[in-house]
C-alpha cells in the first residue's frame, strides 16, 4: 500500500484484506448459528442486538490501557535526563493528561503529548501546546496492527493537516511515531543497528517528523523539509547519533494548498545514509 512509503518500518503477520473481510463475515454470521449460541446461553435476537455495543467495549477497553504507553514515554524521556541531554523531566499525574514537561539544555522546556493511534481524533485533534513549551511533540504510542505504522501516520497527519488549515491554535513542532513494539519480530525496523538501552530494552531510534510553522501566508508548508527544529538532534543524541548526522534520521510533513483550495501533502521519513522513503498525496 502506498501510505506504508510514510515510514520505513513493516509489521510481521499483517493480515490480508481478504483475511480481514472473512473474520467480519465470521462475527456477522454467528447470529445464523442459534445451536452454537445457545452453547454460551444466547438467543439470535440477543446476539444481534448486544454485537454492535459488544465491539465497541472491546475496543474501549484496549484503547483505555494508557498505564503501558505513559510507561513508555517516561522510560524514554527519563533516558534523556540519565543521558545529561536534559535535566529534569516533569510527568503528568494520572488523570491530569498525558503532557509531559522536559527541561533541555540549550532549549528550554519541551512539551512531549502522549497520544495512541493516529487516526483517532483523541490522539490528532485533542491537544493544545502549552505556553511554557519552547517546543512542543505529539508522541504516537501505538502497538495496533491493523495497518502498518506508515499508513497509521498517514491518517494522523491527515487530521492534522485540518487543525493546521483551520484552526487558529499554536501548532505543533513534530510528532514522534514509536512505541514498546518498535524493533521487535512483529515490527521490524531498519534501524535497529542504532538501538539504545532504555530500561533494560533495546529500542531503535523513532520515526521523527518536523511539522510546518504556521504562517499565514503563501502556498507551500515546509514542502522541501527546510524547516529547524532543536528537539529531534537531541532526541537522536541519546541513541549516540552525533549532531551533524541528526538530520539522516529526522523525517518532515510539508503541505501545500492549490487552486480551488486543494490541499496536498507531503510525508517523508529519513532513516540513515541515503535511506529515504516518502508518501505524496
Amino acid at each position: 500500500m502506498e501510505t506504508d512509503n510514510a515510514a520505513p518500518c513493516r509489521h510481521a503477520g499483517v493480515p490480508p484484506e481478504a483475511v480481514v473481510d472473512a473474520v467480519v463475515r465470521l462475527i456477522q454470521d454467528l447470529g445464523g448459528h442459534p445451536a452454537l449460541l445457545m452453547q454460551h446461553g444466547l438467543t439470535q435476537q440477543e446476539f444481534s442486538a448486544a454485537l454492535p455495543t459488544a465491539i465497541e467495549q472491546i475496543r474501549g477497553r484496549k484503547s483505555a490501557k494508557n498505564s503501558p504507553r505513559r510507561d513508555f514515554v517516561a522510560t524514554m524521556l527519563q533516558g534523556l535526563v540519565d543521558r545529561g541531554i536534559a535535566t529534569a523531566l516533569e510527568i503528568p499525574k494520572q488523570g491530569d493528561g498525558t503532557v509531559y514537561r522536559l527541561t533541555v539544555k540549550g532549549l528550554g522546556d519541551v512539551a512531549v503529548i502522549q497520544k495512541g493511534a493516529p487516526d483517532g481524533t483523541h490522539s490528532s485533534v485533542n491537544w493544545k501546546v502549552p505556553e511554557w513549551a519552547q517546543e512542543a511533540y505529539l508522541w504516537w504510542v501505538n502497538d495496533g496492527m491493523t495497518r502498518n505504522p506508515g499508513s497509521d501516520v498517514v491518517k494522523g497527519v491527515g487530521r492534522l493537516r485540518k487543525v493546521f488549515f483551520s484552526e487558529p491554535r499554536k501548532m505543533l513542532d513534530g510528532v514522534i511515531f514509536q512505541s514498546g513494539l518498535c524493533g521487535t519480530a512483529s515490527r521490524r525496523c531498519p534501524k535497529s543497528q542504532y538501538a539504545a538501552d532504555f530500561d533494560g530494552q533495546a529500542v531503535p531510534p523513532p520515526c521523527i517528523y518536523v511539522m510546518p510553522d504556521d504562517s499565514p501566508n503563501g502556498s507551500s508548508w515546509n514542502w522541501d523539509g527546510a524547516t529547524q527544529r532543536r528537539f529531534p538532534e537531541l532526541l537522536l543524541g541519546a541513541f549516540g547519533v552525533p549532531a551533524e548526522k541528526a538530520a539522516l534520521f529526522t523525517g518532515h510533513v510539508g503541505f501545500q494548498a492549490g487552486e480551488r483550495k486543494t490541499k496536498r501533502t507531503v510525508i517523508t521519513s529519513r532513516f540513515g545514509p541515503a535511506q529515504v522513503t516518502t508518501f505524496r498525496s
